[in-house]
């Protein structure tokens, strides 16, 4: 009885066995298991998804360390130990009567800056009267010195008006060009300045030293800038707006006729607000002329010492040759040299101006762009108010394409020559979006055409009802 018992449970275990493996083959090859339900428990052991993780770009390609380009003013204690402003070019004394302010907005890159200070400066502007507006947007991290000369927005403000003898305005944020225009206005309001003066920090200025006006004496780029400036104070000049140098690398302003269009759009941040600002000025038939005043560049490079501006001692030439013809014979080594201004006009002032010339062509040239010069710096991490550099760029970028957008909404298309198709002051933001486009103006027509239609049913059907 036993025997058979355990016979049976062999035969069933056996039977079942069977049925597991068919089933099994079955539920594989028809797909049926992957519709089996699965216990909880199991569902619970499977493992979560993997969480996504910051995927980064490649590191920016590591600049060279930026230098100082004023050896002798980073080593001097107080300014007499500058070298002298040229004779020829020193401000007058006493001070001219007028007014003479020059802005010079400042975001990045000092040695651009303290190049076109030092220009400005020994062309013979009276550092009194200059002010650099501190745009970095760093608040007073300059004026402490808390950053250091790798940072794209370190300024030096003690060499600036301790040395250098010239203001420093910093604003509050960073600005805008659109802004930082308004605040040259509103600063002149202020003052009560009825004009004023302001340069591109990229553009510096050297006095014409060839020049001389007939019957004359010669003139720095400062007192020529003052002789036009007192050309336009006279009242028959007419209703003046501005007074371009070398277009407006270097300009005059009248305070009021930017006042009475006004001031700047800000709502076109960078790129389009000027051709905006101008077009209004010229539609309340405000005048913009061309004036003379010097030789001013448009460059993305710093002369490596800027002691140059003040050409003192030899011309290149002249201290690569020191008048031989033949290697010198071995001498003890030289005192250092007595620097001696050079005289107007001289070899040195031409290497001067032919470094600038060569810096201008290569800006131009560039294949990567006319202002690489934004961009050129990446230092400052742990600073106060970093800022990632490429992301910086690419965020001005960002916002000088959304005001080209704005200015073309404003009045309805993007170039510049917004009088020369007809448009007035009061057409700004009121003309439909690409007026000029054929398919625009077509069907502009056709829409005046139904309401005509329209116009002249309803006209009918009024008579009519009056009829009855």
């Amino acid at each position: 009885m036993l025997l058979s018992q355990g016979r049976l449970r062999q035969s069933l275990f056996l039977l079942l066995l069977v049925f597991l493996l068919a089933s099994s083959v079955f539920l594989f090859k028809t797909g049926l298991w992957e519709k089996l339900p699965v216990p909880k428990q199991i569902l619970a052991e499977k493992p979560p998804p993997p969480t996504p993780t910051p995927l980064y770009k490649p590191k920016p390609e590591k600049h060279a360390d930026t230098t100082d380009n004023f050896p002798r003013a980073a080593k001097a204690a107080s300014s007499s130990d500058l070298p002298p402003i040229p004779s020829w070019n020193k401000p007058p004394e006493p001070h001219v009567e007028e007014k003479t302010p020059l802005f010079i907005g400042f975001t990045r890159n000092w040695r651009l800056l303290q190049q076109v200070v030092v220009s400005y400066i020994t062309a013979g502007w009276p550092p009194e009267d200059i002010y650099v507006v501190d745009n970095s947007g760093v608040m007073h991290s300059n004026q402490h010195g808390l950053l250091g000369l790798q940072n794209p927005f370190y300024l030096n403000y003690q060499r600036l008006t301790d040395l250098f003898g010239i203001k420093v305005i910093t604003t509050p944020t960073l600005l805008t060009f659109a802004q930082l225009q308004n605040l040259f206005i509103y600063t002149s309001l202020e003052k009560g300045w009825d004009h004023y003066f302001w340069a591109h920090m990229d553009s510096p200025a050297v006095s014409d030293e060839e020049y001389e006006e007939e019957g004359q004496i010669y003139k720095s780029l400062y007192m020529r800038a003052v002789t036009v400036l007192r050309e336009t104070m006279r009242p028959e000049y007419g209703p003046l707006a501005a007074r371009w140098f070398a277009y407006d690398r270097l300009s005059l302003v009248r305070t009021k006729a930017f006042v009475e269009v006004g001031g700047w759009d800000t709502l076109i941040p960078f790129y389009m607000t000027d051709c905006d600002m101008h077009e209004r000025l010229w539609m309340k038939r405000f005048v913009i002329e061309d004036a003379k005043a010097g030789l001013v560049y448009d460059v993305a490079s710093g002369i490596d010492d800027l002691e140059m501006f003040y050409r003192r001692g030899q011309s290149k030439a002249e201290r690569d040759n020191d008048g031989q013809t033949s290697p010198p014979e071995p001498r003890p080594p030289p005192t250092p040299p007595v620097m001696k201004p050079d005289g107007r006009n001289s070899p040195a002032y031409h290497e001067l101006l032919k470094k600038l010339d060569e810096m201008q062509r290569f800006k131009n040239d560039d294949k990567a762009g006319r202002n690489t010069w934004q961009s050129a710096q990446q230092g400052g991490q742990g600073e106060p108010f970093y800022r990632d550099g490429d992301g910086f760029e690419q965020g001005i970028s960002m916002t000088m394409n959304f005001g080209r957008d704005v200015f073309e909404a404003k009045w309805g298309r993007g170039p510049c020559n917004l009088r020369e198709v007809g448009l007035i002051e009061d057409d700004a933001w009121r003309v439909v979006p690409g007026w000029e486009k054929e398919e625009v103006q077509k069907k502009a027509r056709e829409d005046r055409e139904r309401e005509a239609r329209e116009r002249l049913k309803k006209e009918q059907e009024d008579r009519k009802k009056g009829d009855h």
